[in-house]
């Protein structure tokens, strides 16, 4: 870190830019969702529009990255930083945030591509979301105790989470899930 920039400055400052690319990103959502047909002169459920689950995803990706920039503005994260402050932390930092971001991608891909459709949706998405738990809350130096006790709670989140998605997808949306 040069010029005096600490690590926390860095964060507030990604915070700001990251809110502000999910604001944008949360509104070109929600605008091309509202573009989308409505299928109202097929006398289709309103509930079922194509363009309702996006549009809500949008909203709340919208007001989740407006809430974000917002905080980080207030606490200064709309500086630019000279050129000399560019440093983004040691190699080992970036290669563990390196290495998580393609964990997280192989998931989200072996997901999307392996689980969904070869097995119920419920249980990918319970599967998907165990592994997503433990991997990500995984610390070596965990009592046997502790580790029960984590995988525990990252089977009861799975249990909870693809009951819940499930639920609102096939009751409330009116989706047929694979």
């Amino acid at each position: 870190m040069s010029d005096g920039e600490t690590g926390a400055q860095r964060g507030v400052r990604a915070d700001f830019w990251f809110g502000f690319g999910l604001t944008a990103l949360g509104l070109v959502v929600t605008f091309e969702s509202w573009r989308m047909p409505r299928l109202a002169e097929l006398n289709v459920n309103p509930m079922t529009a194509p363009g309702l689950v996006p549009g809500m995803v949008g909203i709340v990706l919208t007001v989740l990255g407006a809430v974000l920039c917002a905080r980080a503005a207030r606490a200064g994260g709309w500086r630019m930083p000279n050129r000399a402050s560019r440093d983004h932390g040691t190699d080992g930092d970036l290669a563990r945030q390196t290495g998580r971001f393609f964990v997280a991608l192989a998931l989200s891909v072996g997901y999307a591509a392996g689980l969904v459709g070869s097995l119920p949706f419920w249980a990918a998405t319970g599967i998907f979301v165990f592994l997503f738990v433990v991997i990500f809350e995984w610390r070596g130096t965990r009592s046997l105790a502790s580790l029960v006790r984590a995988v525990f709670m990252a089977a009861l989140l799975a249990v909870i989470v693809a009951t819940a998605v499930t639920f609102v997808f096939e009751q409330v949306f009116l989706v047929r899930l694979p």
